[in-house]
C-alpha cells in the first residue's frame, strides 16, 4: 500500500464513514475505496463547516474530517478552521503538501507553520513509515482534553510512498478521562450550601459530555437555576422549570434577573471566556467551575473554587457529595425557585408576545420563529443561527429540549458559516430535521453550497430571512454610518428563492404572515422526501432584541 491507502485504513479504524472534501487531492480517492464516503463542498470553508456540525452533534465520539489541495485548498480553508478554533471544535484536517524536498521553500504555503495559531495540535508527516504514529497523536488529541481542530500536512511523496502491508499495525485511540479532586468537589458543595442564590451557567463541555442526565439530577438535587451559554444551549432541556435560557450577546429577562440576584455562579462545562457574545458574569460574585481543562481556571476571571475533570464524572461526584452532606432528598429551602422563574418568564413573554405574533408586513422575524416552533417537532429538530441579528433574535426564544437541539456558536463570527455547520448535522443525524436560518448577506457568502447539499442528498431546511440590508449598519462607527448614507452601502439585493431553485432545492417566497405557516409544511414534507429547502421570508429590518446585561 502507499501513504494514502495508510491513511485511509486508520481513518476508517476509527469510525470515520465520510469526509468533505475539495480535489486536487489524492487521499480522496484512496479514502473511497476504503469505503469513505467523499462529500464533494463548493468552498473548502463550507466543507470545514460540514466536519465542524458533525462533530458537535456527535459530541466528539466521531470525528468530522476534511481533506484539500496543497496550497490554495489549504489556503481557502483557513477562515472555517478559525471559526471552529475559537468554538472548541475537534476536527481533522488533512491538507495536502509540496513534496519534502519543497518544503519551506517560498512561495509555497506550508500549512503547519500557518495554522499552528487555530489549531489545538499539527504535525508535519515527513515520511509513509510514521503515519500511523502520526495519525494516533492526532486521535489522541481529538478525543481526549480540551477540545480543538487537529491538522496532519502530507507531502504528496509521502502520500505516494510504499508502506510495506506487513508493517501497518493501527488500533483506535482510547478515550481517557478522570474525576475531579474529592477535596475541591467537597469545597464546592459546602460553598453551594451556604450560598442563598447560585445560579449554574453551563456551557458545551456537558454537551461534548454527554452529561445533561447528570445536571438535570444535580439541578433538581439542588434546585438550582440554569443558564447556558450561546455554545451550551441545549445541554439543559428549555422547557424544565428550572431553566432560564441562554445568555449570549441577547437572551432571556430570566438569566438577567437571576445572574443579578446571584451570590455563587457555578460554570459547568465551560471555559467562562469573555467574548462579545458571552453573558458578563456580575463583578464581584464568587464563581465556581467544573472543566476537562485546568487552562481555563483563572482565564478570564478569578475563579474562586475549580475542580478538573470530566464533566460527566464530576456532575456525579457532586451529587454523590451533596447527598452525603444534606440527605437524599437534597437542598429545600430554596424550594420557590421555579416559582420565580415562572414570574420572570411571564413578565418576558409579556413584553415580546407582540413581536412572536406580529401580523407586520414585512415579516417580523420573530413571528417567523414562533411558527417554526409550532410547526416542527421542536425535540426532534437540530437548529443553527448565522451571524448577526437572526442568532441575537432567535437565541432568547427558541426552546430546544433535547442535546445539540440548537447548535450555538459565536466566538468568531462568520458570516454563512451556518449553512455548512446544518449539513454537517444532518449527514450526523439524518433522522432529524435540521434548520438553518440565515440573512441575506449570509446567503451572500455561503449559499451556493445549498447546490452541494441538493447533490449529495442531504434534506436540510435553510430559511433566508431577507429584509434588503446589512441590519443596523446605517449607525456610527465600527458601522457604516456615512459608507451607507451616502452610497446605500448597507443595502443588498437577489432573488433567493429562484437561486435556490436553480441549484435543484424546493423553494418559496413568503410575503404575509399567513402565509409563513403552510409555507414550512410544505418545505419539511420537501425534506422528508429527500430534497433540500429554502424559504425566503421577506422581513423587516428588526432592532430590537432582548439585551438587558450594562443596563
Amino acid at each position: 500500500m502507499n501513504g494514502d491507502t495508510a491513511i485511509a485504513k486508520i481513518l476508517k479504524a476509527e469510525g470515520v464513514d465520510w469526509l468533505s472534501c475539495f480535489p486536487a487531492q489524492s487521499l480522496i480517492s484512496a479514502a473511497a475505496e476504503q469505503g469513505i464516503r467523499p462529500i464533494l463542498c463548493r468552498q473548502e470553508r463550507a466543507g470545514v463547516n460540514f466536519a465542524d456540525g458533525f462533530s458537535r452533534v456527535n459530541n466528539g465520539s466521531k470525528i468530522g474530517v476534511f481533506t484539500m489541495q496543497a496550497g490554495p485548498g489549504a489556503e481557502n480553508a483557513f477562515g472555517g478552521v478559525a471559526q471552529a478554533f475559537t468554538d472548541s471544535v475537534p476536527i481533522l484536517l488533512l491538507p495536502g503538501s509540496a513534496p519534502t524536498t519543497a518544503s519551506g521553500i517560498h512561495p509555497g504555503f506550508q500549512s503547519v507553520d500557518h495554522y499552528k495559531g487555530i489549531t489545538k495540535w499539527s504535525g508535519y508527516v515527513n515520511h509513509a513509515s510514521r503515519i500511523p504514529d502520526f495519525m494516533r497523536r492526532a486521535f489522541t488529541q481529538l478525543k481526549n482534553g480540551s477540545k480543538g481542530p487537529v491538522l496532519l500536512e502530507i507531502p504528496q511523496d509521502v502520500q505516494d510512498q510504499e508502506f510495506p502491508d506487513s508493517d501497518f499495525k493501527y488500533e483506535p485511540v482510547k478515550v481517557t478521562k478522570s474525576q475531579a479532586n474529592p477535596d475541591d468537589v467537597r469545597d464546592l458543595i459546602k460553598a453551594i450550601l451556604a450560598a442563598d442564590s447560585p445560579v449554574i451557567n453551563a456551557g458545551q463541555g456537558v454537551l461534548y459530555g454527554v452529561a445533561t442526565k447528570e445536571l438535570i439530577e444535580f439541578a433538581e438535587l439542588s434546585n438550582i437555576p440554569v443558564m447556558t451559554t450561546l455554545a451550551g444551549k441545549s445541554s439543559f432541556p428549555e422547557n424544565h422549570a428550572l431553566s432560564l435560557g441562554a445568555g449570549a450577546n441577547s437572551g432571556t429577562l430570566m438569566v438577567d434577573h437571576f445572574r443579578r440576584k446571584s451570590d455563587l455562579i457555578i460554570g459547568v462545562g465551560t471555559s467562562f471566556t469573555k467574548a462579545p457574545f458571552s453573558t458578563l458574569m456580575p463583578k464581584g460574585t464568587p464563581l465556581a467551575q467544573i472543566t476537562d481543562s485546568p487552562d481555563h481556571i483563572n482565564k478570564d476571571y478569578k475563579i474562586d473554587l475549580g475542580c478538573v475533570g470530566d464533566v460527566k464524572l464530576v456532575l456525579r461526584q457532586m451529587i454523590e457529595e451533596l447527598k452525603r452532606q444534606v440527605g437524599d432528598k437534597g437542598i429545600t429551602k430554596s424550594a420557590g425557585v421555579a416559582d420565580e422563574i415562572k414570574s420572570v418568564r411571564d413578565e418576558f413573554y409579556k413584553e415580546w408576545t407582540p413581536r412572536l405574533t406580529s401580523d407586520e408586513i414585512p415579516l417580523s422575524p420573530y413571528r417567523v420563529f414562533n411558527e417554526l416552533a409550532s410547526n416542527v417537532n421542536v425535540a426532534e429538530t437540530i437548529i443553527t443561527h448565522d451571524s448577526g441579528y437572526p442568532r441575537d433574535q432567535l437565541v432568547p426564544f427558541w426552546k430546544p429540549v433535547t442535546p445539540w437541539g440548537y447548535m450555538g456558536w459565536g466566538k468568531s463570527t462568520q458570516l454563512g458559516y451556518g449553512l455548512g455547520l446544518a449539513i454537517g448535522a444532518k449527514i450526523a443525524k439524518p433522522e432529524k430535521q435540521v434548520i438553518n436560518i440565515m440573512g441575506d448577506a449570509a446567503f451572500g457568502m455561503a449559499g451556493l453550497d445549498i447546490e452541494t447539499a441538493v447533490r449529495s442528498k442531504i434534506p436540510i431546511l435553510t430559511v433566508v430571512l431577507n429584509n434588503g440590508v446589512m441590519t443596523n449598519y446605517t449607525s456610527p462607527r465600527p458601522y457604516l454610518e456615512y459608507a451607507a448614507k451616502e452610497w446605500d452601502l448597507h443595502k443588498l439585493g437577489g432573488d433567493y428563492t429562484k437561486i435556490a431553485e436553480g441549484m435543484g432545492a424546493f423553494s418559496k417566497k413568503v410575503t404575509t404572515p399567513d402565509e409563513i405557516a403552510p409555507a414550512i409544511r410544505e418545505a419539511v414534507n420537501a425534506n422528508k422526501s429527500g430534497q433540500p429547502a429554502l424559504l425566503e421570508m421577506m422581513t423587516k429590518e428588526e432592532l430590537n432584541v432582548p439585551k438587558y446585561w450594562g443596563k
